[in-house]
């Protein structure tokens, strides 16, 4: 908390009555510290009361079961213990006793924190397991697998040089300047050494062998696993035109990548983002925070189109336009002579950086190699099992049967890659445990966030309710009837409600 910030609200540890509470929450403190109070049914819980993903608020989240889920970001925590039980949230939030006396609710004592398991220093069991891949679902399976209590070895081999780190900031906030970035990775050098996950960057992967269960390197090493995830996430679709090698064209994917377009903005003038998919415009906006000219060259009508509709389209347009971007769409680039962009219009755009996010294609090479079944994507089975037993695919690279839509689907969503890691990490212990999450992700525009929930591959139908234009809307996406998905700006309680209602339909 900073010095001049005063504690919330009533003094919890002189008691409060149920009758202050509002919505089952009530803001107060103790001593210096924050406490929310949160009423799940009989019982009431004092919990930290910003979510220890990016501090949304849980005071404006909402109440399942045990449980309270962040408006932002729908990260979840158990309300008994802090344990953040869902991504994007991966630490837990510290808890304080309450006690109870008919109406008078006092909180005393905060709890010892729940420590990151190291349960496998006591007692080491035989089994290896391997993790290829150190995005979202490799890292979130390792951190699962500890906090399960599994005590064998965990390898886990990531082509980056960087350490897993919160890939949805790199285009966002720490591209923009807002965030420095000791804040990138998901956990420091130090957490790997304690929990015992040996991790090896820049580690390039040759083979996987089913029949002799083990993983080639690419300096001839053979590392054998009883259990291996295949978690290899994609990579940016390059740009096929003469001029796209040239050292101030960039794709964004890795901090790396990052790195060299925060350095390459800092003697640009002009900028020429290629593709308006959520990255390229994502990288647009930071650019403009950067007080660079920004142009985004797009084959669409509108951007967004395809995923958000129309009336959503038109009102992010705007936004960027009203924030100084200038868009060519409906256009593409045909080559790029220095700094000399030529459009297929005609049109020529003169940038001395140039960013093209015109999607990603997922690295199957792997699992193609191995001879597992694919389409599109590593096919897996509702465990996230590929087609050969002992092997499991999570993040971008998993085609997975969706109860929702009733189709396999595949997602390149930050926070789907980090559940499906956990939900991996508990099968690869044989907990037989289905992945039927609903998909969610967040995108940031300017001072505009827009949540999404659900997953509409097409639709034939979208009901606002409230106003796009003023930022304060409910988005339903409806295929034969049915609401395939929701979006929203400013509804974040109805944007929750509405995953919660997405999981019960398929319960």
């Amino acid at each position: 908390m900073t010095e001049d910030k005063k504690p919330s609200g009533p003094d919890l540890t002189k008691g409060v009555s149920l009758s202050e509470f509002k919505d089952g929450k009530l803001l107060g403190h103790v001593g210096e510290e924050d406490v929310l109070l949160v009423q799940a049914g009989s019982e009431i819980f004092a919990i930290e009361p910003l979510c220890s993903h990016y501090h949304g608020p849980l005071a404006e989240g909402l109440v399942v079961g045990d449980t309270i889920r962040c408006p932002w970001h729908h990260a979840c925590f158990a309300l008994r213990t802090g344990e953040a039980t869902r991504p994007p949230a991966l630490s837990a939030l510290a808890v304080w006793d309450v006690a109870r006396e008919q109406d008078r609710i006092t909180v005393a004592r905060k709890r010892e924190a729940l420590k990151p398991s190291t349960a496998h220093r006591s007692a080491p069991t035989p089994e290896k397991f391997v993790i290829v891949g150190g995005g979202a679902a490799g890292f979130a399976a390792a951190e699962t697998l500890r906090r399960e209590g599994f005590a064998g070895a965990i390898t886990m081999l990531s082509s980056d040089g960087a350490m897993p780190v919160d890939r949805p900031n790199l285009s966002k906030d720490y591209l923009a300047g807002n965030a420095p970035e000791d804040w990138l990775p998901l956990r420091g050098e130090d957490y790997y050494r304690d929990a015992g996950i040996d991790l090896g960057l820049n580690t390039n992967v040759a083979a996987i062998d089913p029949k002799t269960r083990s993983v080639t390197l690419g300096n001839g090493d053979k590392l054998p696993f009883d259990r291996l995830l295949l978690a290899t996430g994609a990579e940016p679709v390059k740009l096929q035109i003469p001029g796209a090698d040239q050292p101030h064209v960039h794709t964004l994917r890795s901090v790396a990548d990052s790195r060299a377009i925060i350095k390459a903005s800092g003697s640009a003038k002009r900028a020429l983002v290629i593709g308006s998919s959520f990255i390229g415009l994502e990288v647009a906006a930071s650019l403009r925070a950067r007080k660079i000219e920004v142009h985004v060259v797009a084959p669409e009508e509108r951007p967004m189109q395809k995923v958000l509709g129309s009336e959503m389209g038109d009102f992010i347009r705007s936004l960027h336009e009203e924030n100084g971007v200038i868009f060519h769409l409906k256009d593409t680039v045909e080559r790029i002579d220095g700094i000399r962009a030529t459009l297929k219009g005609g049109g020529v755009i003169e940038a001395d950086l140039v960013v093209a996010g015109i999607g990603v294609k997922p690295r199957l090479v792997l699992a193609e190699q191995a001879g597992l079944a694919v389409d599109h994507g590593v096919s897996v089975s509702e465990y996230l099992e590929t087609s050969v037993a002992g092997i499991f695919a999570a993040g971008d690279i998993a085609r997975w049967p969706d109860p929702l839509s009733r189709q396999t689907i595949r997602v390149e969503h930050w926070v789907v890659a980090e559940r499906q890691g956990q939900t991996a990490a508990r099968n690869m212990l044989g907990r037989r445990e289905r992945f039927d999450a609903v998909p969610f992700f967040w995108s940031q525009h300017y001072d505009v966030p827009i949540n999404y929930v659900g997953h509409a591959e097409n639709f034939d139908d979208v009901s606002v309710d409230g106003s796009i234009k003023d930022r304060d809307c409910l988005l339903k996406y409806r295929k034969g009837g049915r609401v395939l998905a929701v979006a929203s700006i400013y509804r974040d309680l109805d944007n929750l409600k509405a995953e919660l209602d997405m999981e019960r339909a398929h319960a």
